[in-house]
């Protein structure tokens, strides 16, 4: 009988397949979302991004919310 760590360690080895790809797949699209959201803010004119430029960097860091934020409310319309 496992205990503790190994145990879970054990465990993490029981992934199904699919949710293994799906996790792969959903961990790169993100990295490409953020990859975008920095490349916007390094190549866009500080006047068309709301606020100042540093600050969006800590914010894009953050999974998922941080790109989505820049691109709805960092850019100026």
């Amino acid at each position: 009988m496992l205990k503790g760590a190994a145990q879970g360690a054990a465990a993490a080895t029981t992934v199904a397949p699919t949710v293994r790809v799906t996790l792969g797949l959903l961990g790169i699209v993100q990295a490409a979302f953020a990859f975008l959201a920095f490349w916007d803010l390094a190549h866009r004119d500080s006047r068309q991004v709301t606020g100042p430029k540093p600050v969006w960097i800590p914010v894009i860091l953050v999974n998922w919310i941080g790109p989505a934020a820049y691109f709805l409310f960092g850019i100026k319309r």
